[in-house]
């Protein structure tokens, strides 16, 4: 009897034991699935792109005069200036919108080699025009043949003539969005081609916004952002 005994204790140990073993087995086997898991994800990238227009413009003018005498110089820069405000004031800009860059002279006596220059001295200034109204800058920028016409030569450079595009915070919420649903359309179409489905986002990086001026139209801006992001896969 106390042998029997004996041998059902043995048997329900050894029950307990391979009921522990066989849940233990379980729980683990469930945790590998969920780490598994957790450790499943794609990493994408989705763009957005924008061509927008420069909303502000700051367009130097430059011009020089050249004599002996420098007040007389500085007098035909004065009159030059004026006649250069009244032109562009009768084509729409506002006197505001004008000024006067630094004034800079060359001696050209200082320094020649074979023959001594006829003029002394060159001045040379700047009118600049600093607006919003793009458009009209445009419209203006092959101007210089009709100032000939009244005396006055002016010299106006491609790469000196700074257009600028300001409405980058406004544009920045949309492109982000755009941007992070074309990343998502692409780990969507991953997800199906490995047969799974798409999860939450693990983590996303918005990246830097760039602008690049068009080389032949530069009051054109090429906005453009990339986005990466990563998704858990189920």
């Amino acid at each position: 009897m106390i042998n029997e005994l004996k041998k059902d204790r043995i048997v329900v140990s050894a029950l307990i034991v391979a009921v522990g073993i066989a849940l233990a087995g379980w729980f683990v086997n469930s945790g590998i699935e969920k780490m598994a898991f957790k450790d499943r994800a794609v990493v994408v990238k989705g763009l957005s792109t924008r061509d927008v227009q420069a909303d502000y413009v700051v367009w130097p003018l430059e011009f020089a005069v050249r004599g002996n005498d420098i007040s007389t110089l500085y007098s035909d820069l004065g009159r030059i200036e004026q006649t250069a405000r009244a032109f562009f004031m009768d084509k729409g800009f506002k006197e505001s919108e004008m000024a006067r860059g630094n004034v800079s002279i060359d001696d050209n006596w200082s320094s020649y080699y074979e023959r001594r220059p006829e003029f002394h001295y060159t001045l040379r200034t700047s009118l600049i025009i600093s607006t919003p109204d793009v458009e009209r800058v445009i419209a203006n920028l092959g101007c210089q043949s009709e100032l000939l016409k009244k005396g006055v030569i002016l010299q106006s450079y491609d790469w000196n003539t700074d257009f600028q595009y300001n409405g980058l915070t406004n544009l920045k919420p949309e492109m982000v969005q755009e941007a992070t649903q074309n990343a998502r359309q692409v780990a969507q179409k991953f997800a199906e081609d490995a047969q799974c489905r798409l999860g939450s986002i693990q983590q996303a990086n918005q990246g830097q916004f760039s602008v690049e001026t068009d080389s032949n139209q530069p009051w054109v801006k090429h906005v453009r952002v990339v986005t990466t992001v990563s998704y858990y896969l189920k």
